[in-house]
């Protein structure tokens, strides 16, 4: 046998790696398809889909039967070759039918009435109801009482094909085996009356249904109690003249019936008196059983169903809590940054305010690269026209690009370039502190440029001696494109409108790598940049904050980034970012129960940052899971009108963001869209994330393909590039 040559197998193993979907894809699929389909099967039993409410006028009756119209309440159609027969109950025997339940509330108190006077009923259940209230069904059985069928979703058969009435009859047979264990022979058309009141489009009906074996159990005395007359009322019309036998109909759902318990209650011993005997329809015609227990997979089948409807009414009901719990935290969120960022906005821009004596000492910038060729040059452009005296290090991170080449060839002034084996972005941070010369150490990021003024502004804040760290205002540059767009209101939005709040708070959770400056001496304290997390930046933040040192927002140190350009880079990079998160925060978790610094902020931004950056956003989905569900399923207007009251709020804060920001509010336009797609695809990233971790993966450092397309403001173009080197959004 001859051995697959080398390229053979690798290229099996590597078309067998591609065939195994990642767990951490899987999972968030099954996820939503099993959230989807309990909220489908939730609409399903409470008849939001598939049902029929239409209810057919009288028609002719000259194709019915003269001994069918004529006859008793009870038609056996079930014979192919004899013709329907009718049945009548015999005297002083009473068949008392309750329809359209079990209903929680009221199907307990008819039977405890009918149990304490030892009496005995049918109760012809809906497979809607019997599905979510099984335990009343199965008390139905153990108390001896008759179960009937009155179809799963309550249509008026006229209307409906035999495929539609085989499904009614089958579910509802499925819901009581699930249930009670049982199968049952009698059924009930909803919207019937009288055996007189058949008519030709009604009887083609009850001839079908007793072709599939059913007796038709309709009434000849009815209590009317569904009008709600009165007690004295119900109890006059469900009473049969002559002593003969009857089957009255009365109702145990749909409505308040506490008429029809009370009735009950004077009926039940009234007629007892006069000798009549309450029964079973089967007793009272001195008939086998209804019931035919049900075994075997048609058991596990029944029960299957009933666990499975029990689970969707159960995450209906945590989702709604989960709406109210969310609905509370978007709306204390937002009201919290409005309120902190204005307070904010107003202390920083008052006249009189100052960190203290504006600072002018040098301070070095590091500019850590990996295969930034297309962007590095804007950046380090950027850096030398700064207004501030500054050095610049750029640390080649082993590019394979000639990204370090490119800069050496610019013979910028004050530009340095150290170039190391590839480590990572924290290690080419900490090879950068080890070279810079001065005490205050600006990072950003090789895809990002500075204004002018930006390094001047970011380093402000030392004069207070308190402050170690100083996050700066990252903007996306590349905005045009709707995916950039969507990008810009997050940043505006999302970050910086954030961050003033945070700084009000003091528990700002992240020196974004873009934009943010750090004093050498509070790095040294804590070990310098962090390789423990894939979030470098918020973990080496919330160390700080542990470590006793301020850390505060300079709103005009603006910088200009390149956000990613197709939704695979965007995944990419939220991935990693809110992977990054939760590591960083397990990792200083111990700050919870310690005391000093660490124990304030963790007992007051660990929390606050878990909460609003890992938990809320898992569960601002559900506002459009709702959305949809309303839309589908109503009401929809009241959904629509919800949905659009959020939107307002969100659109108001991300209008004060904007403002605050002095930036134009015409990409808000997108905003209604961004809501229902790009949440989306940011929920999906940090449940991804959330499985991730749960399931002790490992996340990779993910490079990010760049265009180096943005410039600051202002800025001369650089020579040589061509539209062409944007790349379209994926």
């Amino acid at each position: 046998m001859t051995t697959p040559a080398p390229r053979v197998r690798h290229n099996r193993k590597k078309q067998s790696r591609r065939r195994r979907l990642p767990m951490r894809y899987m999972l968030p699929f099954l996820f939503l398809v099993a959230l989807l389909a309990m909220l489908m099967l939730r609409g399903y039993v409470h008849s939001e889909i598939l049902a029929d409410h239409r209810i057919q006028p009288p028609a002719a009756t000259d194709r019915v039967p003269e001994q069918v119209l004529d006859g008793g309440p009870v038609i056996d159609a079930r014979s192919a070759t004899e013709p329907a027969k009718t049945l009548r109950i015999p005297d002083h025997r009473i068949v008392l039918t309750f329809d359209d339940g079990p209903d929680p509330v009221w199907t307990p108190r008819v039977l405890d009435e009918l149990k304490k006077y030892h009496a005995h009923g049918v109760f012809f259940v809906t497979g809607t109801m019997a599905s979510r209230y099984p335990d009343l069904v199965e008390r139905m059985v153990e108390e001896g009482h008759e179960v009937g069928l009155h179809t799963f979703n309550h249509p008026d058969l006229s209307y409906q094909s035999t495929g539609r009435i085989d499904w009614e009859l089958s579910q509802n047979q499925l819901a009581l085996a699930g249930a009670a264990g049982i199968r049952t022979s009698l059924f009930r058309p909803p919207y019937s009356s009288f055996a007189d009141a058949m008519d030709d489009k009604s009887w083609p009906v009850t001839q079908y249904v007793g072709s599939r074996g059913y007796l038709t159990v309709v009434n000849n005395t009815d209590s009317e109690d569904w009008k709600r007359p009165g007690v004295r009322a119900i109890i006059d019309r469900a009473t049969p003249k002559g002593g003969k036998g009857a089957i009255i109909l009365m109702h145990d759902s749909g409505g308040d019936r506490s008429q029809t318990v009370t009735a009950l209650g004077r009926f039940l011993p009234k007629m007892q008196a006069r000798g009549y005997e309450f029964a079973n329809l089967t007793d009272a015609l001195g008939a086998p059983s209804a019931h035919t227990p049900v075994t075997g997979y048609a058991l596990w089948k029944g029960k299957a169903f009933v666990s499975a409807v029990e689970v969707s009414e159960h995450i209906t009901d945590v989702l709604v809590v989960g709406l109210a719990v969310i609905g509370v935290l978007v709306l204390a969120r937002f009201g919290l940054m409005l309120l902190l960022s204005f307070a904010h906005a107003r202390r920083v821009r008052k006249k009189d305010f100052s960190w203290g004596e504006p600072l002018t000492r040098r301070v070095s910038v590091l500019v850590p690269a990996y295969n930034e060729s297309k962007c590095i040059a804007n950046t380090v452009r950027s850096l030398i026209a700064s207004d501030y005296p500054l050095e610049v290090i750029v640390i080649d991170d082993g590019s394979t690009d000639g990204t370090a080449d490119l800069v050496d060839r610019m013979r910028l002034p004050g530009v340095r370039v150290v170039r190391q084996r590839n480590a990572g972005k924290p290690a080419a941070l900490n090879n950068g502190i080890a070279h810079a010369r001065y005490d205050i150490i600006v990072m950003m990021d090789g895809d990002t440029v500075f204004e002018p003024s930006t390094v001047r502004e970011l380093v402000q804040p030392f004069a207070d001696p308190r402050v170690g760290a100083v996050a700066g205002n990252a903007k996306v540059g590349n905005r045009d494109s709707l995916i950039g767009a969507w990008q810009h209101i997050e940043y505006v939005m999302g970050f910086n409108l954030d961050r003033r709040m945070y700084d009000m708070l003091g528990c700002m959770p992240t020196i974004p790598g873009a934009v943010g400056a750090f004093r050498r001496d509070a790095l040294n304290r804590i070990g310098g940049m962090s390789e423990d997390t894939l979030a470098e930046d918020t973990d080496v933040t919330m160390a700080l904050h542990r470590d006793g040192w301020r850390v505060v927002y300079a709103e005009n140190a603006r910088a200009w980034t390149e956000a990613p350009e197709s939704v695979q880079q965007l995944w990419s990079q939220r991935y990693r970012w809110s992977y990054g998160t939760m590591q960083a925060i397990w990792k200083h978790r111990r700050a919870v129960i310690e005391r000093g610094p660490s124990g304030r902020f963790g007992r007051v931004g660990l929390p606050f940052v878990a909460l609003f950056m890992v938990v809320a956003p898992l569960l601002a989905p559900l506002i459009d899971v709702f959305l949809l569900y309303g839309l589908v399923f109503g009401p929809t207007g009241q959904t629509v009108v919800a949905w659009l009251g959020v939107l307002a709020v969100q659109a108001i804060c991300a209008a004060y963001a904007f403002r605050l920001d002095r930036e134009r509010m015409t990409h808000l336009l997108s905003l209604p869209l961004q809501q229902v797609l790009y949440r989306q695809l940011m929920y999906v990233v940090l449940l991804q994330s959330w499985i991730t971790a749960l399931t002790g993966g490992r996340l990779r450092w993910q490079k990010l393909r760049r265009t180096g397309v943005v410039e600051a403001p202002g800025s001369t173009p650089s020579q040589g590039r061509r539209s062409t080197d944007r790349r379209p959004v994926a």
